[in-house]
C-alpha cells in the first residue's frame, strides 16, 4: 500500500465528514455572501481555526468562481492549494535520515496521547535507515510505561536504558546519553512522563531532563518532539503553547487521526504555531506512522485522487 493510500484511509472519517458537509452548503452554482459565511462557519466547526477559515473565505470570494463550473470542485481546488501553501514549509522529510552524530530526541506530551507507542514507531523508522538507536525510559512515574518501552525495544531489537519505578528521570536520561555516546549510537529517544501542562512539578522535572542532557552535549536535546492526540480537538493548540514555554518544541507528531472526523485541527496548528510536522499516526499498526507530506495530506483531506 502506497503512502497516499494510507493517508486516504487514515483520513477517511475526516474527509467524508468534511466533503459531505461542504456539499450540503454549496448547493447553488453561484456562491453568494450567505454561502461564503456558511462555508467559513463550517470550516471553523471542522477545527480548521478562525484565522484559516477567514483566509479561505477571502480567497473563495476573490476567485470569482465561474458558475459554469462545478462549484464544489472549484472550492476543493482552492482548499487544496491553500493547505499545500500553508503546510509545505512545515515538512521535515529529512527527520528520519541517517545521522552522522549523536542526536538526542526529547519526546513529550500529555497523558494518553500514545507517546510511548509513537517512540517505538519512530525508532523502527530510524533503525530502517541504518541508525543505531537507544531508548531511554524516563517515564519512571509508571511501571507500565517502562515495561511498554522495553517491549518496543525488544520488538525492534534496539537497546534500552531503564531504572526502577520512582527513580529520578534526569539521572536515567544522563546515563542514557552517556551510554549512547560511548557506544556510538546515532539517536537516543527519551520517553518522558505524560504530564498535564498545568502541573508545575511535572513540568519542572521535564525541564530538568533537558538541562541534564546539556551537561553532556550543550546542543542537546537536538529535537523536542511533542506528541498530540487529534481526538482532543482545539485543546492541542493550548498544549503546544504551554510546552513551548518550557522548552521550545522543534516538531509535532499527531496521533489518532484515523479516529476523528476533525482532521482540520492540523491546519489550525500549522496556521497558529508554524512548528514543523514530523509525522502523522494513522492507525494502530507498527507502520501506521507516516512521514508528513503536505500535498498528500491536502489530497486525502478533500478526497482528491
Amino acid at each position: 500500500m502506497g503512502i497516499f493510500e494510507k493517508f486516504k484511509i487514515g483520513f477517511k472519517k475526516s474527509a467524508t465528514t468534511f466533503t459531505s458537509g461542504l456539499k450540503n452548503i454549496i448547493v447553488k452554482k453561484e456562491i453568494d455572501d450567505n454561502t461564503l459565511d456558511q462555508v467559513e462557519n463550517y470550516l471553523i466547526q471542522s477545527d480548521v481555526g478562525i484565522d484559516a477559515a477567514e483566509e479561505i473565505k477571502k480567497i473563495i470570494s476573490s476567485e470569482k468562481i465561474d458558475p459554469k463550473k462545478n462549484p464544489i470542485n472549484e472550492v476543493n481546488i482552492i482548499l487544496q492549494k491553500y493547505i499545500i501553501k500553508l503546510m509545505q514549509p512545515l515538512e521535515r522529510k529529512d527527520f528520519f535520515n541517517k545521522s552522522e552524530d549523536l542526536k538526542v530526541l526529547l519526546i513529550a506530551g500529555v497523558n494518553g496521547v500514545g507517546k510511548t507507542t509513537t517512540i517505538g514507531k519512530i525508532g523502527k523508522i530510524l533503525k530502517s535507515n541504518d541508525n543505531k538507536i537507544l531508548f531511554s525510559a524516563c517515564d519512571t512515574f509508571r511501571a507500565a510505561a517502562i515495561e511498554q518501552l522495553e517491549n518496543w525495544a525488544n520488538k525492534i531489537n534496539v537497546d534500552i536504558i531503564k531504572s526502577d519505578q520512582g527513580s529520578d528521570p534526569a539521572s536515567v536520561a544522563y546515563k542514557s546519553i552517556s551510554t549512547a555516546k560511548k557506544n556510538s549510537s546515532n539517536y537516543v529517544l527519551i520517553d518522558t512522563a505524560g504530564r498535564l501542562q498545568n502541573k508545575k512539578n511535572l513540568m519542572d522535572e521535564y525541564k530538568k531532563i533537558a538541562n541534564v542532557a546539556k551537561k553532556i552535549d550543550q546542543n542537546a536535546p537536538h529535537e523536542v518532539i511533542l506528541i498530540l492526540d487529534a481526538t482532543t480537538g482545539q485543546n492541542v493548540l493550548n498544549q503546544v503553547e504551554e510546552f513551548n514555554k518550557i522548552i521550545p518544541v522543534t516538531g509535532l507528531i499527531m496521533t489518532k487521526l484515523d479516529g476523528t472526523a476533525k482532521g482540520g485541527i492540523l491546519i489550525a496548528l500549522a496556521k497558529k504555531h508554524k512548528i514543523p510536522i514530523i509525522a502523522l499516526g494513522l492507525g494502530e499498526k507498527e507502520d501506521d506512522l507516516q512521514i508528513f507530506e503536505a500535498e498528500k495530506f491536502a489530497n486525502a483531506f478533500i478526497e482528491t485522487n
